[in-house]
């Protein structure tokens, strides 16, 4: 069992304190994946796993056993950097193999490790030459590579494909599914972007200035954000955000008022809301709807982007301060100046307190994610 156990695990570097309070499971064969802006502390609870940092506060477990005071080669784990970390004077074969030579693994075994890892990599035509001869998704390859030769029971990856232009993340994002689904290891993965985390992760942790926001499948990060930072930074574009009043409030929904004197409907369970309350009314560009109806913003487009399947209009609106972004089809011609109502359905409206805690979504039966 390779189970990942943090409890009350912090971390000060002199009078910063840069972790507070984690407790963490990852379960054993998980993919978990580390998001959240630069400086949240992602990188440092990773290097914390590894043992590249000692822990300040908290007990950290792998496998049942405690490893605050264990030297990360005791571990169990091998991590793959975003720099690749590669010896340029070594072949490929050589960089995969130097920590088994270290650990003085008989030659047979090394060569049928390094091969086996470079055949499931796709690299096993390179193993001779030199890193300054590869793309860097090919050096990406070789580093996965020296972590899979060691068989770790801990996979940990921080940010390991920043270096890589768009097309090539898209594909190697396909490969580390790939991988997990074969090894069926735990995996924790750091990255700064949502898209790598809402592909990969069987859960997502969400961190802010040190602790933890939100932990849950992508689909419930996504549709159940439990606060307002969690909102704002799952989904791209990112959510709109309105500032309104609660007009009426129940377990069954609330009805709010926005600055320009529009009303909407929203599919909360309300019960901790009264009438008078500032609030801030959060829909998803993806879900408002082009098209006039009773539960809609009067807006006027103000830039358009266009992706070909995709459109990306930009509207003001009197009562609301910042812009609002509508999705629309590829093929629907919007212009600059262009009124355009934007219905937002009851059920995709997301409200939040003012202290940016949400309320709960009511959710047809069906429609629950896990979390």
């Amino acid at each position: 069992m390779a189970e990942v156990k943090l409890s009350g695990v912090g971390k000060a570097f002199g009078d910063a304190r840069i972790l507070k309070g984690i407790d963490l499971e990852i379960h054993d064969g998980e993919f978990m994946v580390f998001v959240g802006p630069s400086g949240c502390g992602k990188s440092t609870l990773l290097r914390i796993i590894a043992g590249l940092e000692d822990i300040t506060e908290g007990e950290l477990s792998i496998g049942g056993r405690i490893v605050n005071e264990v030297p990360p080669a005791e571990r169990g784990i091998a991590m793959v950097f975003q720099s690749y970390a590669l010896y340029p004077h070594m072949s490929l074969y050589d960089n995969m193999a130097f920590g088994l030579k270290l650990a003085k693994v008989p030659q047979a075994e090394i060569e049928t490790a390094v091969n086996s890892a470079a055949k499931i990599l796709h690299i096993e035509h390179l193993l001779q030459r030199k890193p300054k001869d590869l793309s860097g998704g090919q050096r990406q390859r070789v580093a996965i590579g020296r972590a899979i030769v060691r068989q770790p029971e801990v996979f940990l990856f921080d940010e390991p494909l920043s270096n890589l232009d768009t097309a090539l993340r898209v594909k190697m994002r396909y490969e580390f599914a790939k991988l997990h689904e074969q090894f069926k290891t735990t995996m924790v993965y750091v990255t700064h972007d949502q898209v790598e985390a809402m592909t990969l992760a069987d859960r997502i942790v969400v961190l802010n200035a040190g602790r933890i926001e939100q932990v849950g499948a992508p689909m419930a990060l996504y549709e159940h954000p439990q606060n307002l930072f969690v909102a704002g930074f799952i989904g791209s574009p990112g959510m709109n955000f309105i500032a309104a009043t609660v007009v009426e409030a129940s377990a069954r929904g609330a009805t709010v008022r926005l600055g320009g004197g529009e009303t909407i409907r929203c599919a909360v369970d309300a019960t901790a809301a009264r009438p008078g309350d500032k609030v801030k009314l959060g829909v998803r560009p993806e879900h408002l709807h082009a098209g006039v109806d009773d539960n809609a913003l009067q807006c006027t487009v103000t830039f358009v982007e266009s992706l070909g399947s995709m459109t990306y209009a930009y509207c003001s609106n009197p009562g609301v301060d910042d812009v609002v972004t509508c999705a629309v089809e590829g093929e629907r011609r919007i212009a600059i100046g262009q009124a355009l109502p934007l219905s937002v359905p009851e059920g995709k409206a997301h409200l939040f307190d003012a202290e940016g805690r949400a309320f709960r979504r009511l959710v047809a039966a069906g429609q629950r994610h896990a979390a």
